[in-house]
């Protein structure tokens, strides 16, 4: 399932995110990258509604994704805030 997203695009979420192509290990970035990809496998469970392991990997995507996003709230609230603003991911409680 990994052919959906290749290295450009990883690059291009890194640099709108992250600051710069090569700084993948930002918090920002990864969660930008997980959302991608949530959002991607998604679709791809819309249409394959018995896709178990795709299923598997989809969710534990949505774990690391809200722990990122759980330390992102507890260090800089307003990086968080600003993030889930730009990704539409959910709503603002904090």
């Amino acid at each position: 399932m990994a052919a959906y997203l290749t290295k450009e695009k990883k690059e291009e979420i890194f640099q709108q995110y992250g600051g710069s192509s090569s700084n993948t290990g930002s918090t920002e970035a990864q969660i930008a990258l997980f959302t991608y990809r949530i959002t991607s496998l998604s679709d791809h469970l819309r249409d394959n509604k018995k896709d178990f392991s795709c299923k598997k990997t989809l969710l534990s995507l949505v774990g690391k994704r809200k722990r990122l996003l759980q330390y992102l709230a507890s260090s800089d609230i307003q990086k968080y805030r600003d993030l889930v603003d730009k990704l539409g991911i959910r709503k603002t409680s904090i």
